[in-house]
């Protein structure tokens, strides 16, 4: 079985901002695939993580790459991070995620916590519809946003409404140019809430009838524990 590859966004500054599910996956991570290991290393003290740390940006030989995708195909979870943000979002990262997705392996976002403040995302013209797509799945429809393109050029447009309006509106007509999307924050701070026992959750799930294996996804899915750990877990029950 193959391991799994987190991607893992992690704080711009203070450390404290590392939600406790991205703590959680890094600590149970068999290895961390890092932009600068000499920075991650803070970070993986911060959270009592001894995971393996490889080098990887985006100078990187292949292979480092080569030593990723081993690791994932011996069945051992694998956490990319950047110094800072989320990977692949102008960070090296898109190409290990790509080249583990030819491969069949597992890939779990661990995005950074929601923010009570406006959310500024750049994004390529032909990916604008499916990103305000994602983003009512995880804001909600009636959130506020503006999508402007060509800002400070001759054909500068900008158009607002509610996020499901606006993935209406785009998926009819695809956006041009270099486009920038405005998400209004939500007003107040999002609290953290703890992850949920995984052994507690796991017998809950098992309860209302569904399989071992849909079980383990989805206890690893809610509590940011490694696929491996959950089989285990829930194979013990």
């Amino acid at each position: 079985m193959s391991g799994t590859l987190y991607v893992v966004a992690t704080p711009l500054g203070n450390l404290d901002d590392l939600s406790p599910r991205a703590a959680a996956t890094l600590k149970a991570a068999a290895a961390v695939a890092a932009e600068d290991t000499r920075h991650t290393k803070t970070l993986l003290a911060h959270v009592d993580s001894h995971a393996e740390l490889v080098s990887f940006h985006a100078h990187s030989p292949d292979s480092a790459l080569r030593r990723i995708l081993h690791l994932l195909g011996a069945g051992k979870d694998v956490a990319l991070v950047t110094d800072a943000g989320t990977p692949t979002v102008s960070d090296p990262g898109a190409v290990l995620v790509a080249a583990a997705r030819e491969r069949g392996v597992p890939i779990v976002t661990v995005p950074g916590p929601k923010s009570e403040w406006t959310v500024v995302v750049f994004e390529a013209p032909p990916r604008v519809a499916e990103l305000l797509l994602d983003l009512v799945a995880a804001c909600g429809g009636e959130r506020r946003a503006a999508v402007a393109r060509e800002l400070t050029k001759v054909f500068e447009e900008t158009r607002a409404g509610t996020l499901t309006e606006l993935a209406g509106y785009y998926a009819e007509a695809p956006a041009r140019g270099e486009v920038t999307v405005v998400v209004a924050g939500t007003g107040h701070p999002v609290r953290e809430d703890r992850p949920p026992d995984p052994a507690a959750r796991a017998r809950a799930l098992l309860a209302e009838g569904m399989t071992r294996k849909d079980v383990a996804e989805r206890l690893a899915e809610e509590t940011g524990i490694t696929r491996n750990r959950a089989y285990r877990l829930v194979n013990e029950l």
